[in-house]
């Protein structure tokens, strides 16, 4: 497996062309597209891209900040090259009628990705989808149907620089619909790790009303009137300041469960919560804050748990995605978490990735695919 990246800051085609022609020699398959909605919304970027890259598929979404070996961008556009000599990899998307097909949708994908009996077995998946009006815990629920829970799937679903506003999704038909690579046969080794670094506040509260990832009460009050009280002065910037404060989710005997859920909308009618992902009916939630040290050290978990997992040989990629909230958190020192994590990996390894609406990664002690919400998901993708 070959790989390169480059960072474009214009979608000017010339500008585009030039930037990316090291990348042309590598004859990659796929390449991977993160970048701000503002560059990513010109057609003439992506045209750009096919006619420079010939062979490849571009794969991707627009970001909350995009990541490159030397730390964290934004309003840029990151294009890494992926060429896997030995691996068969398929491209599949699909549309997405609005958040009650995301399972669905899921679904959709998974039958796309499914092995063939006569051919090589897919091993492994990456997946991007909207972080907007996206049930993201349904989405993956729906492609693990599909293909089994075995099966490692990594990646993220989009950002548009903590706005909530328009998202992308990159290499379908449909700008918001969800879009999977399958990388396929006997090859194809994947690490994987996700660690957050939060630790919970306040009082614990069990969740008596929700519908899907709709959070409508807790303690039966509405649950934005209790987040609220709690939020003090940050309540004024709902949504956005809800990811500073997420949730963590405890089971029925209020014991965690190592999923944390982001703030993602709000509905004042109703006085509900819009989460990135469904929450346990019979649960209870708390709620959650961080400080730079621990999101560091976080992150620096998951690279290990992702390194430690298999011998990378040179030229693999790392995957590398992370929640605006962190990001939001760290401010000025959120290229920290990023260091860390290249210093934890060392030399060999394409450094690409992106800040998220939410993470799709290994849940520990479950070793299947799940959402997460603010952590740092790293998948360090190589072939033997």
């Amino acid at each position: 497996m070959k790989t390169a990246s480059v960072v474009l800051r214009s979608s000017d085609p010339a500008a585009v062309a030039a930037a990316v022609s090291p990348l042309a020699a590598l004859a990659p398959q796929v390449v991977l597209v993160f970048g701000t909605v503002a560059l990513l919304r010109d057609a003439r970027l992506l045209e750009a891209l096919r006619t420079a890259l010939p062979t490849a598929t571009a794969v991707g979404c627009s970001t909350a900040g995009e990541i490159t070996p030397q730390g964290v961008e934004t309003g840029t556009v990151t294009v890494t090259a992926l060429a896997f000599e030995r691996s068969p990899c398929r491209v599949v998307g699909t549309a997405m009628a609005g958040l009650t097909d995301s399972r669905a949708a899921g679904a959709r994908l998974g039958e796309a990705l499914a092995a063939d009996p006569d051919g090589p077995r897919l091993a492994a998946v990456l997946m991007f989808g909207r972080g907007t009006d996206m049930n993201g815990s349904a989405l993956i629920d729906g492609l693990m149907d599909r293909i089994g829970h075995a099966v490692p799937v990594c990646g993220g679903l989009a950002g548009d620089d903590g706005a909530f506003a328009e998202t992308l999704v990159i290499g379908g038909s449909d700008p918001q619909g969800p879009v999977a690579v399958g990388l396929y046969g006997e090859a194809v080794r994947v690490g994987l790790g996700s660690v957050g670094g939060w630790q919970p506040f306040g009082p614990t509260r069990r969740v008596t009303g929700c519908t899907g990832n709709i959070l409508h009460s807790l303690d039966d009050e509405p649950a934005l009137e209790v987040y609220r009280r709690y939020l003090g002065d940050y309540a004024r910037d709902l949504p956005a300041s809800g990811l500073l404060f997420p949730f963590e989710m405890l089971d029925a005997q209020a014991a965690p469960k190592g999923l944390i859920r982001t703030i993602l909308g709000i509905d004042e009618a109703s006085g509900s919560l819009i989460l990135a992902g469904d929450v346990d009916a019979t649960g209870y939630l708390r709620m959650m804050s961080a400080s730079t040290d621990a999101l560091v050290a976080g992150a620096e978990k998951a690279a290990a748990a992702s390194r430690d997992a298999f011998a990378a040989p040179p030229g693999g990629l790392a995957l590398l995605v992370s929640c605006v909230g962190r990001k939001l958190v760290m401010g000025d020192r959120v290229d920290e978490e990023v260091e860390a994590v290249v210093d934890v990996l060392g030399g060999g390894l394409t450094v690409a990735g992106f800040y998220s609406y939410g993470e799709l990664g290994p849940h520990a002690g479950e070793g299947a695919c799940r959402l997460h919400n603010q952590t740092m998901t790293v998948a360090v993708v190589a072939e033997a």
